[in-house]
């Protein structure tokens, strides 16, 4: 079973203990911090394979971390967020977040989502796809536009590769979230929804008049390349 270095952010003593001793039985190597400022700290000396982090953190929230990391990383990031509170999750997954747990955390889900997105970092084929000035090489996990490196999240990426594997076909919600994020439970297309707006920030000349990914209103997006 694959261990990942993980780095939890959590400010509430019992809840940071008890998600670090059943993430580290599950095989995980964990180091926790209750702050975001020591969280940026060690993301800068060591970096980790995964952030989780708690939303409601002292000082820096688990937010703004997620968008200083978004700044210079495509470390993978999944949000604690408190249940119900859907404004954190919306402008979580705008940040840049990949994921989010709602709280109370269950243990084996959140060890679930983390595999997750282990194997979407890991699942890349080794082809190269060009589509005119879109280049995405499976192999490298490396997307280009125009000769211009364009660095995508793992969740990103794979999002992404499986629009690319079904150009011309209209991919529902349901399907993108079973195939990328491992979820069944359709409440959870923003999650679709925030990261298709995100890559078209990347790879689309003109987001808001999108060339590569279009929205099929009422049944989801269709990758139909110019």
């Amino acid at each position: 079973m694959r261990v990942a270095g993980i780095l939890l952010v959590e400010d509430d003593p019992s809840v940071r203990t008890a998600l670090e001793l059943a993430l580290t039985r599950q095989g995980h190597s964990v180091t926790s911090y209750a702050t975001g400022e020591e969280a940026l700290d060690h993301i800068r000396a060591r970096r980790p394979e995964i952030a989780i982090l708690d939303v409601m953190l002292p000082g820096i929230d688990g937010i703004e971390v997620c968008r200083r990391v978004r700044k210079l990383d495509q470390l993978p990031v999944i949000l604690l967020t408190a249940r119900g509170d859907d404004l954190d999750i919306v402008v979580g997954l705008e940040a840049g977040a990949d994921d989010y747990v709602v709280k109370p955390v269950e243990p084996r889900v959140l060890d679930a989502r983390i595999r997750a997105i282990l194997r979407r970092a890991e699942s890349a084929a080794s082809d190269r796809i060009t589509f005119g000035d879109l280049v995405i090489d499976r192999g490298a996990l490396k997307v280009t536009l125009a000769g211009k490196e364009i660095h995508l999240t793992p969740t990103e990426l794979r999002l992404l590769l499986e629009l690319v594997r079904h150009p011309g076909q209209v991919l529902n919600r349901r399907y993108l979230l079973r195939a990328v994020w491992d979820h069944t439970h359709i409440a959870d297309s923003r999650l679709v929804d925030a990261c298709v707006q995100r890559i078209r920030a990347k790879i689309e000349p003109k987001p808001a008049e999108p060339v590569f990914i279009h929205t099929v209103r009422g049944f989801g997006y269709r990758f139909s390349p110019p």
